[in-house]
């Protein structure tokens, strides 16, 4: 015979759990919304909505502040850091707005695959991710907590790029293709560096103790990564205008105008004397 079935105790701990971590709105879903009425101010490709004067495009960056300091009540941010912080972020929206167009442009000139700059910004992974990240690192550069990092994880989610919004990236940023890339908090990016998919900028240790040091690598002006590179280490540099070749394993700087890459070793076999050198066990 089964036992009856008491909710009460669990339903009670459950509130005051859920009391304790309240928010006025639901933090998560607006600040994604947020992010997407961004991109739909700043490029017409992500609306169906048009604009027929400066003042119309006025009023939505007014709208844009008022749902950017709701969501820093929901969070509660000191009450009066709200309006500084949302003020001063919609000012920086002109520079950030120059960036995106800059990175762009590096997207579109350093694929040949790409028809054009419309392209780019509506159908390349990359192109979203950076995106975001700008938008999340000037609230990171305000102190702002937590809403950067859901930022940057929404454009993680929707692009399988996971950039940090603590990165400090320069001009003419190019992430070609973008699945699986990985840029850690402390990564310090020059301008015109172009990385391609899976590539991994991160720290050789996780330790917590570290978490204020730098942990991540530099990479100075001019450098492409490609495919599979991971550079490792707080204290590795490399060179402007390196080239790190794919699957490359850096935990050290290396010199500007570097070449670095792996030696693959081709064997022709033969059917009479060949011996298999891998032994594969499914």
């Amino acid at each position: 015979m089964e036992s009856k079935l008491d909710l009460n105790g669990f339903a009670a701990e459950l509130l005051k759990i859920r009391k304790s971590h309240s928010r006025t709105l639901p933090v998560k879903v607006e600040t994604q919304k947020f992010v997407d009425d961004l991109l739909q101010v700043l490029f017409p490709h992500f609306t169906e909505h048009i604009y027929y004067s400066p003042e119309e495009i006025e009023s939505k960056l007014h709208l844009l502040r008022r749902n950017l300091k709701n969501i820093l009540i929901s969070i509660n941010l000191e009450p009066s850091r709200i309006d500084l912080v949302a003020s001063e972020f919609i000012k920086r929206i002109p520079k950030i707005n120059k960036n995106l167009w800059s990175d762009a442009e590096a997207i579109y000139k350093g694929d040949p695959a790409a028809e054009s700059i419309d392209e780019v910004i509506l159908a390349y992974p990359g192109f979203f991710a950076i995106a975001v990240f700008r938008f999340a690192h000037e609230l990171y550069e305000l102190k702002v907590p937590i809403i950067p990092r859901i930022m940057t994880e929404y454009a993680h989610q929707k692009s399988g790029v996971d950039i940090h919004p603590g990165a400090t990236i320069g001009e003419s940023f190019c992430i070609d293709h973008g699945t699986g890339v990985v840029i850690g908090e402390t990564t310090v990016i020059g301008n015109n560096v172009k990385i391609y998919q899976g590539v991994t900028l991160g720290a050789l240790s996780v330790d917590k103790a570290l978490a204020n040091q730098k942990r991540h690598p530099t990479i100075e002006d001019g450098v492409v990564i490609y495919a599979q590179a991971v550079i490792l280490g707080g204290e590795t540099i490399i060179g402007k205008d390196s080239i790190v070749g794919g699957n490359s394993w850096v935990t050290q700087s290396i010199p500007a105008f570097s070449v670095v890459y792996n030696k693959s070793e081709v064997k022709v076999r033969n059917s009479e004397n060949y011996k298999e050198p891998i032994d594969f066990v499914i």
